[in-house]
């Protein structure tokens, strides 16, 4: 069972059950799922991270997994994505087989920009199915998670640039095979992906403040009605509904995490009106506030 964390906020941890500084020089971490899992009952409890990226390969045995309130039960060949701040929490069957990677959010966004400086990788959880051992051409995760485990537990010569080259590999496959915004060369749709990327950022930095579209749009440049237009290009929704569902997400985490009241809540995500907060809640999800934390309180205990 992943427990649910009632009475307060959940934990954020660098790695699960370590307050220290991070435990090596490098601006990245890999680890066989066993190494932390068997310590802790093969049960890793509901947690999040501020600043890490993770991706967990599964590639032997069985897990329940639960990402953002979601809960997926998985077995072998799938991958699943972890991106800062998702409250996540597994737990594995003994002598599960597979490797974590953790991924500081510098070296991330410097890798991801590499690739594509406007694409939208890594910023959601995400479950990817392995099919055939990946793709037909022949690249393997379940290879490259092998050889990258053990490059990371050796000192050889330029270790650093082999690792930054698997993990921009992994990555490019990830860009490949996740609900990513397919590339378009053109200077006009690169220049709208990066508009779009930058809207993402200030959603993140600004959805408490309770923002309109224009000034979303002020701080990107263009007009409110361009902003409008590239979202919906891209991701087939309006601004407006993009921050909404941040909104919701934040408000879903902590009626799900932590104890605080519905009127706390509100006013934490910049609303002045506790009956108006849970009317836009209802509207977005077709349930109250306490009838969502009611609902997820029941699916947890039966996990």
């Amino acid at each position: 069972m992943l427990a649910q964390h009632n009475n307060q906020s959940v934990p954020v941890y660098k790695l699960y059950g370590e307050a220290q500084q991070w435990p090596t020089p490098d601006m990245f971490h890999c680890e066989r799922i066993a190494d932390r899992s068997k310590l802790h009952d093969w049960q890793i409890k509901l947690h999040q991270h501020h600043s890490l990226v993770q991706l967990l390969y599964l590639k032997g045995g069985t897990a329940q997994v639960a990402l953002d309130g979601t809960s997926y039960s998985l077995g072998s060949g799938h991958l699943v994505q972890v991106p800062p701040m998702c409250v996540h929490g597994f737990r594995f069957n003994p002598n599960t087989d597979g490797h974590v990677l953790t991924l500081a959010s510098p070296l991330a966004k410097r890798l991801v920009q590499a690739i594509d400086p406007a694409v939208n990788l890594l910023n959601t959880p995400y479950v990817y199915e392995l099919k055939g051992a990946d793709n037909p051409k022949g690249f393997s995760i379940d290879t490259a998670f092998t050889v990258l485990q053990d490059e990371y537990e050796s000192n050889q010569a330029y270790r650093a640039a082999f690792i930054e080259a698997l993990l921009t590999a992994i990555l490019v496959w990830i860009s490949r095979n996740g609900p990513h915004p397919a590339a378009d060369g053109t200077p006009e749709s690169q220049r709208s992906r990066q508009h779009f990327q930058r809207f993402n950022e200030l959603i993140e930095n600004h959805y408490t403040e309770q923002l309109s579209i224009e000034n979303y749009a002020s701080k990107l440049g263009i007009t409110a009605a361009h902003l409008n237009s590239l979202c919906r290009q891209i991701v087939g929704q309006s601004a407006l509904q993009l921050v909404h569902q941040r909104v919701i997400l934040a408000a879903k985490r902590s009626l799900v995490y932590t104890s605080m009241t519905v009127s706390s809540l509100s006013y934490s995500l910049g609303f002045n009106d506790p009956a108006y907060f849970s009317r836009f809640f209802k509207r977005e999800t077709g349930l109250s506030p306490r009838q969502f934390r009611h609902e997820a309180a029941s699916v947890l205990k039966q996990e």
